[in-house]
């Protein structure tokens, strides 16, 4: 499995970011069967570190680090990067 992290930072385009969401998507079918196998292990945090695991909780944590700009900073312009950067936020913020 690529490391997501390193595929995150190189997202730069249409095709790389579709390789780091697939990426994504296959490390949390995996935490999720680890995390299935040990539940007892996982109760508070998910394997490979995903602090969500369902889908209400990944979006709302995604949300959440762009989902207010303080006063004075300005918005990130949309890009492949950012929009990878906020589906990172949804796999690490609780």
């Amino acid at each position: 499995m690529p490391d997501t992290f390193q595929l995150l930072e190189a997202v730069h385009d249409h095709e790389t970011f579709v390789a780091f969401v697939m990426a994504l998507a296959a490390e949390r079918e995996a935490a999720a069967k680890i995390e299935a196998d040990n539940p007892q292990r996982y109760m508070l945090d998910g394997a490979h570190g995903w602090a969500n695991g369902d889908i209400p909780a990944f979006l709302e944590a995604a949300c959440e680090f762009f989902g207010s700009v303080p006063d004075g900073e300005p918005v990130p312009e949309p890009s492949w990067k950012v929009f990878a950067e906020i589906l990172w936020c949804g796999k690490i913020i609780e």
